[in-house]
């Protein structure tokens, strides 16, 4: 289901970067808990096309490692590597499916990623992965639709989405339809919103520890850009929650 879904996405997916909720919410607060990557390997998992793997390693990340399961997305990090050479690596792979790779790393990224587990059963192999993938005390930093997230609040096409229930529940929790409001085309996402517990229950299951949430900030940027008061409703009900923890 992702897989496709992305796959017909493909380059335009660096739109969603640009959109109010991304450009003054997730981007800078992801990076804010991430931290100083000076001198340290970064594994990039669901990356995409590449956006955090390319602005930790601008950022001074010794070696970055992008692995995303769609074809297009991965095609679409090459194309831009090849126009603008950082020296990050890309591969085709399924995070459930991830074979041991050829080092481990001091930080993982799971953006937007374990949330399309279909089942806690893949979520905790998804987790064994990465747990495996990383040094000791390596730093794994998740981002994703809050668990608890309100459907019945304030709409969020201001900040340039839209979140909609689909009505479906599955194992790890409800199904939810994400619309990135792009000029001038819209593009709808289906993924899940898994509860909590499931995400550390998960994460502890397979030997992380240190499980924390972090809340979404909106940077002065978008401060002084937008002013308080356009904030109010995504302060009052981010539907982006971030969490951390270590191998």
């Amino acid at each position: 289901m992702s897989v496709q879904q992305y796959d017909e996405i493909g380059e335009a997916f660096e739109g969603f970067k640009s959109l109010p909720l991304m450009r003054y919410g997730e981007v800078p607060s992801f990076l804010g808990m991430v931290g100083d990557v000076s001198g340290r390997t970064v594994l990039d998992l669901a990356c995409g096309t590449g956006f955090y793997s390319r602005e930790l390693k601008r950022r001074g990340a010794a070696d970055v490692f992008g692995v995303d399961i769609s074809v297009e997305m991965i095609a679409a990090a090459r194309e831009m590597e090849q126009r603008d050479p950082l020296g990050v690596r890309y591969e085709v792979g399924d995070v459930a499916e991830l074979p041991p790779l050829d080092r481990r790393f001091d930080v993982a990224l799971g953006v937007q990623c374990l949330n399309y587990a279909e089942d806690i059963a893949t979520m905790e192999r998804m987790c064994r992965n990465i747990h495996r993938s990383l040094v000791p005390g390596g730093e794994f930093f998740v981002l994703a639709q809050k668990p608890d997230y309100r459907f019945d609040c304030a709409s969020l096409d201001e900040y340039g989405f839209l979140c909609e229930p689909t009505g479906e529940e599955i194992e790890t929790g409800p199904r939810v339809r994400v619309t990135a409001l792009l000029d001038p085309q819209p593009i709808s996402i289906v993924s899940s919103a898994p509860r909590r517990e499931v995400y550390e229950d998960c994460l502890r299951a397979t030997g992380f520890r240190a499980v924390e949430w972090v809340p979404l900030q909106v940077s002065e940027a978008g401060i002084r850009e937008f002013g308080e008061d356009f904030w109010a409703d995504l302060r009052a009900n981010p539907p982006l929650e971030m969490l951390r923890c270590r191998a």
